[in-house]
């Protein structure tokens, strides 16, 4: 495996299947194949900069998390989920149930990336890491417009089945190997983001479902200083 670190396989949908245990299973398809026209640019502007507006007002975030993987190449769907906590700025904590143990961790300065299983956790500078912008927004890590050219639709037309909401379709504005579009699920009430998809260039996909989210909550900041268990390999790139 390249001194990369996992926290980007994770996250950016990128994970060797050496390092899951995938089953078999048809693909959730990342947009529709007979979508209706996007809604008016200046309605798409509208909407991201009320979501951006409702991220700025957020120093804090915790959800449950329902994470979906599936690799065309393998044609194969891995599940995962946990719980996730952000502070701004750059703090983050993703614990994962499945796979147990696993965590992904970042003190605003350095990533961690420990992979229960194995034994062994990756460290990397978080200036340094691949931290994909599909999720920065909840770190404060920048602004959605400065990232992204989005095209927005409705959740209640066609078949994105995601009534009630919008789906903002993001085309990065510079190049990344992490992703080539991501799909921002919004709430039409809150504007906030209740699920994210990123879809890359060999036709992956992973999509994240953020379960009874809260803002703005008293957060322990002692689970951004994690240390891994006696006789972990520690790799740095």
């Amino acid at each position: 495996m390249k001194a990369r670190l996992l926290f980007a396989l994770l996250l950016a949908g990128s994970v060797p299947f050496s390092l899951v245990q995938a089953q078999p299973a048809e693909p959730t398809p990342a947009a529709p194949a007979a979508e209706p026209p996007p809604e008016p640019a200046a309605k798409a502007a509208e909407v991201v900069a009320k979501v951006q507006e409702f991220y700025d007002a957020t120093g804090s975030f915790q959800a449950g998390f329902r994470q979906k993987f599936w690799a065309k190449a393998y044609r194969q769907e891995k599940i995962s989920s946990g719980r996730v906590v952000f502070v701004k700025p750059g703090k983050m904590d993703w614990a994962y149930d499945d796979p147990k143990d696993n965590r992904v961790v970042a003190d605003g300065k350095i990533v961690k990336v420990y992979e229960a299983a194995n034994s062994q956790m990756f460290e990397q500078p978080m200036d340094k890491s691949q931290f994909p912008a599909a999720l920065s927004f909840l770190t404060g890590g920048g602004k959605l417009s400065e990232t992204f050219t989005f095209e927005l639709y409705a959740g209640n037309k066609g078949t994105w089945n995601f009534p009630g909401g919008w789906i903002l379709v993001g085309l990065p504005k510079v190049a990344s190997p992490a992703y080539t579009k991501v799909l921002f699920y919004v709430d039409q009430q809150a504007f906030q983001v209740l699920r994210v998809m990123v879809l890359d260039g060999q036709g992956n996909r992973n999509r994240f479902d953020f379960i009874d989210p809260k803002r703005n909550v008293s957060v322990d900041m002692r689970r951004f200083e994690f240390t891994p268990p006696s006789g972990t390999k520690i790799i740095r790139p």
